[in-house]
C-alpha cells in the first residue's frame, strides 16, 4: 500500500473514533490499535522519528501499547521536518508563536479534516453542546483575534475561523482584530446589536483578553460588553499581560464581569500547534469540574511524566506532559512538552510551564532525534 493510501487509511480509523463519540457509541476500536500503526508509519515515513527510536532500542513494528513509543520534543517542530509526506504535498503549515530566540516550530499537514473533525467534536461537547443540535439556531460568534487572511498559519486562528463558519450563525465581522490591533469599539458595537433571546460565543486568547481589559479600564464603561443570557467566553494560552502578570483565577474573574457571564461559562482550552487535538476545562458540562482541570478526548491522553528519565509518574505527582494525539497521523503520534501537569483521576491538571532550561528527557530526546551518532545507530 503507498504511504498516500496508508495514511488515509490511518485518517479514516481516528474519524471513525471521532464519529463515534459524536455519536455517543463506544469506539470502533482501541486507542493502542490505532497508536502502535500510527507509529510504524511515522517512523517509516519521518527519518528523526526513526533515529528516535534507534537510539531508544525500539522496535516501531513491534510494540503493543501507545506508551512504549519514543514521543518527540515539541523543540523538534523548530529544527526538523517533522511529517511524513512530501513538503509539496502541504496543504497548510501551522507555525507557533515567533520568539526572542527566533525559530518558529512548523506542523505541515497534508489534509486538516482529521484536525477539524477533532476540534469540533470535543469543542463543540465540552464548550457547546446545548448550541449543536440540529434545530437550536446559531449563535454569533465573535472572535477576539485576527482572520484567517490576517494570520494564515495559525493553528489556533484556524480553529477559530472553524468555529465561527460551523457553529456561528455569521462570519461577518466576526474578528476584532486588524493589522494586529485591538478593535474596541467595534467590539463594543457588535456586542450592543446582539439579539438578547439567545447566546453568544466569544472566542479569545488570555492575551487578547488582558488587553481588552486594560483598554477598556475600570470605570462603569467596562460593563457595556453584556453578552445575552447563556453565553459563553473561550480562553486560551498564557495569562501574561503587556504590563503586569495576571493570574487565571483573576483574569476569569474580570472577563465574567465585563461580560456579564458566569465565571463557569468563562472555558479555558489547552492545545498546541505541534498537536492535532484540544483539551477543555469541563466547567460548563460537569457541576463538579474545577477550573485548571482539562478533559481529554477519547483520541488524545495526557500522561504526566518525570522530566529526566520520561517514565510516567504517580497520579498526582507533578511531570512534564507526553501528550499522544491520534489525530496527528502525519507528523508525530507522541509529543514531549515543556508544560506541568498533575493528573486527577480522568482529568489533568495544568500548572504551567516548567521553569529553566529545557527539561534533561526532552534535551536527550532532541539531541538523539538530530545527531550524527543516532543517525548511524538507524542506519545498521
Amino acid at each position: 500500500m503507498s504511504p498516500h493510501l496508508r495514511s488515509d487509511a490511518l485518517h479514516g480509523r481516528v474519524r471513525s473514533m471521532i464519529r463515534a463519540f459524536v455519536c455517543g457509541d463506544a469506539p470502533p476500536e482501541s486507542f493502542d490499535a490505532i497508536a502502535v500503526d500510527l507509529v510504524a508509519f511515522q517512523a517509516e515515513r519521518v527519518p528523526g522519528y526513526a533515529r528516535l527510536c534507534a537510539a531508544r532500542g525500539v522496535d516501531p513494528r513491534s510494540i503493543s501499547r501507545a506508551s512504549e513509543a519514543p514521543a518527540v520534543p515539541a523543540e523538534a517542530f523548530k529544527m526538523a521536518s517533522v511529517f511524513a509526506f512530501d513538503a509539496r504535498e502541504a496543504i497548510a503549515t501551522f507555525r507557533t508563536s515567533g520568539t526572542t530566540l527566533g525559530a518558529r516550530g512548523a506542523h505541515a499537514m497534508r489534509e486538516t479534516g482529521s484536525y477539524d473533525a477533532a476540534a469540533l467534536a470535543f469543542g463543540g461537547a465540552m464548550f457547546a453542546p446545548d448550541l449543536t443540535e440540529p434545530r437550536v439556531p446559531r449563535p454569533p460568534v465573535l472572535v477576539i483575534g485576527p482572520s484567517r487572511a490576517e494570520a494564515p498559519d495559525s493553528s489556533l486562528t484556524h480553529m477559530c475561523a472553524l468555529f465561527a463558519r460551523t457553529l456561528g450563525a455569521s462570519q461577518e465581522g466576526s474578528f476584532f482584530v486588524r493589522s494586529g490591533v485591538l478593535e474596541v469599539g467595534r467590539l463594543r458595537a457588535r456586542v450592543a446589536s446582539l439579539p438578547r433571546e439567545g447566546p453568544a460565543i466569544v472566542l479569545a486568547t488570555s492575551f487578547a483578553l488582558v488587553h481588552l481589559l486594560e483598554d477598556l479600564g475600570s470605570g462603569a464603561g467596562s460593563h457595556n460588553l453584556a453578552l445575552p443570557s447563556g453565553s459563553r467566553v473561550m480562553q486560551t494560552g498564557g495569562f501574561k499581560g503587556r504590563s503586569r502578570e495576571v493570574s487565571s483565577a483573576e483574569l476569569r474573574r474580570d472577563v465574567a464581569r465585563v461580560f456579564s457571564v458566569d465565571e463557569r461559562a468563562v472555558v479555558a482550552e489547552y492545545g498546541m500547534t505541534e498537536l492535532s487535538s484540544q483539551f477543555w476545562e469541563a466547567t460548563l458540562v460537569d457541576d463538579r469540574a474545577r477550573h485548571g482541570f482539562y478533559a481529554e478526548p477519547p483520541w488524545a491522553r495526557v500522561v504526566p511524566v518525570d522530566p529526566a528519565t520520561l517514565a510516567p509518574v504517580p497520579d498526582g505527582a507533578v511531570g512534564i506532559a507526553r501528550i499522544e494525539d491520534l489525530a496527528n497521523v502525519d507528523s508525530a503520534f507522541a509529543i514531549l512538552t515543556h508544560d506541568r501537569v498533575r493528573r486527577a483521576g480522568a482529568r489533568f491538571e495544568l500548572l504551567g510551564r516548567e521553569p529553566g532550561a529545557s527539561p534533561r528527557g526532552c534535551s536527550i530526546a532532541l539531541d538523539e532525534m538530530l545527531s550524527a551518532s543516532a543517525a548511524k545507530a538507524a542506519d545498521r
